[in-house]
């Protein structure tokens, strides 16, 4: 069922106030009488809540005839608060900057206010949305129970800060962009920010055995052919909203908490629940030795990594192959039976 929530004037990390604000959501499933069978599963990085559904169906972990699964659709996504349809003077480049903490905190009321939920199940993300598992164990470690974040990291390291900088950049250097004040969508620029994407989503062993070749369901001839192709993936995207993702996942840092004051360490080890943490052993964005790192700082954690050449789309659900899909099915359901 899809719904919308209203979060009135609700106060961000930054201390600005995002005025009128909504949260966009679907849910799956039927909450049980004790409110114990609760699933949390955010959006990605252009993800809304219709994409989430290939992870969600009977006999899969994230099984609706179980669990009762609520898909919040993050600011900025079009479906949420967004530049897009932000009344002024929120609109477009002056929508303030969002934070995963600012997620974290609108779901939280969602869920507490709406729902009068008291514990989550689990918090399973990809991507971005990873990013908010960490963010939502560390905030709320009482009533978090497991979290599996995938292919993502709790804080965005200085290499893929400067690869989403260069997003950015591409996209924002094509004179129709005009500061974000665009008459007419600036095209060239999200052209060229696919093309920035397209070199970091999959990786060089995908591209080495032409995977790419056969990607969208489509036939391409060439690495030309495909990269002409692949920013239609982009085309229902709006600039202003592209720009605010990237400066979410970009700020992303669970220390950056005044109950952490920026202690990474601190933050993680907060983080009392288990905790499943699913790299791809080939992801450009979130590669494995930054799970690594962050969960030996965890008491509870337990790293398991993607075997596959895919990258960082191994685990989305529109696109992921199925030994994929099936090696993340299979490890949610042994994380959701621990107790």
């Amino acid at each position: 069922m899809e719904a919308k929530f209203e979060l009135g004037d609700f106060e961000l990390d930054s201390g600005a106030v995002l005025r009128k604000a909504y949260l966009g959501y679907e849910t799956h499933g039927e909450l049980n009488d004790d409110k114990s069978n609760v699933i949390v599963y955010p959006t990605w990085f252009g993800g809304v809540h219709e994409d989430n559904r290939g992870f969600i169906g009977e006999g899969q972990a994230l099984d609706p005839s179980k669990y009762f699964i609520i898909v919040p659709d993050q600011f900025c996504n079009a479906h949420s608060s967004s530049p897009s349809n932000h009344e002024a003077p929120q609109d477009r480049m002056r929508f303030p900057l969002i934070t995963p903490y600012d997620n974290v905190n609108a779901q939280h009321k969602l869920l507490t206010e709406h729902f009068g939920i008291e514990k989550i199940a689990m918090v399973v993300g990809y991507s971005m949305s990873a990013q908010q598992c960490f963010h939502w164990a560390a905030a709320y470690p009482d009533m978090v129970e497991r979290i599996a974040p995938i292919c993502g990291t709790s804080k965005t390291t200085p290499h893929d800060w400067i690869h989403l900088e260069g997003m950015k950049a591409a996209l924002q250097a094509d004179a129709v962009w005009a500061g974000g004040d665009y008459r007419s969508r600036p095209e060239a620029g999200m052209r060229a920010a696919a093309v920035v994407v397209a070199g970091w989503a999959m990786s060089q062993t995908f591209y080495r055995r032409g995977l790419h070749l056969s990607l969208f369901g489509q036939d391409f001839k060439s690495a030309k052919e495909f990269i002409d192709f692949f920013p239609v993936a982009f085309e229902s995207w709006d600039a202003n909203d592209f720009i605010g993702l990237i400066q979410t996942w970009q700020s992303a840092d669970v220390s950056n908490h005044s109950k952490f004051g920026g202690d990474l360490a601190a933050a993680l080890g907060a983080i009392k629940c288990p905790a499943l943490l699913m790299p791809c052993e080939t992801d450009l964005y979130f590669p494995p030795e930054d799970s690594e790192i962050e969960a030996a700082m965890m008491p509870n954690a337990e790293l398991r990594v993607i075997p596959s050449i895919w990258g960082h789309i191994a685990a989305h659900p529109l696109f992921a192959p199925p030994e994929d899909v099936a090696f993340i099915d299979q490890a949610l359901k042994d994380l959701l039976a621990r107790a």
